[in-house]
């Protein structure tokens, strides 16, 4: 039946966010390294065994919304309207994603992120996950009419982009800034790829 199965995902969801809030708590008020998992498991009234079900790893647990900002990224081009071009989609998606992550509160996280190794290191590697899947959801998008280079450069060129608003003065500005440089690039690769004027699809 579903109302159980949907009642199950809504418990799974609830002790995930549970577990999420309790080690973020405890990262703001000791510090990152200062916290163990074992201390994040006890604040989170969860078993360790519960806390890995849930996340893979300590640095796991600061970016708890990384699948989320994954999926919406590629239903940015997956689920836009028929006729919507590509880089208009992405744009607005990654300026809602900068807005969510230069709000004031939280500020405090990314300044824990910059200032531990291991979590730049890993918001590295989530990023250039999250450039390949957003590649992944552009080619299929595009089908022939791009090539798989020029699919996965303007996926890295819409994720730095987020990274490099997040760090500027006028974070919407810097998202337009780029921006425009990534439309003339994409009209590039379309002109690359048909250079007698044939027609593409939709992006």
């Amino acid at each position: 039946m579903t109302v159980p199965t949907g009642r199950r995902e809504r418990k799974k969801a609830a002790t995930r966010q549970k577990i999420a809030d309790a080690a973020l708590r405890l990262f703001l008020e000791r510090g990152y390294d200062a916290v163990g998992i074992r201390d994040v498991a006890a604040e989170a009234d969860v078993a360790v065994t519960t806390l890995f079900s849930h996340f893979a790893s300590k640095e796991a647990l600061v970016f708890e919304q990384d699948a989320d900002f994954e999926q919406r990224l590629t239903r940015a081009v997956t689920d836009r309207a028929p006729h919507e071009p590509l880089v208009p989609a992405l744009r607005r998606e990654i300026q809602a994603l900068v807005r969510h992550c230069t709000a004031d509160s939280a500020a405090p996280v990314w300044r824990m992120i910059d200032a531990s190794p291991a979590l730049r290191k890993y918001e590295e590697s989530m990023r250039l996950r999250h450039a390949e899947s957003l590649a992944t959801a552009i080619a299929a998008d595009a089908g022939p009419s791009r090539t798989t280079t020029a699919c996965r450069a303007i996926a890295r060129f819409a994720i730095d982009a987020y990274s490099l608003a997040r760090e500027a003065a006028d974070p919407k500005a810097a998202v337009d800034e780029v921006f425009r440089m990534i439309e003339a690039a994409w009209e590039a690769t379309a002109c690359a790829a048909h250079p007698a004027g044939s027609p593409g699809r939709r992006g």
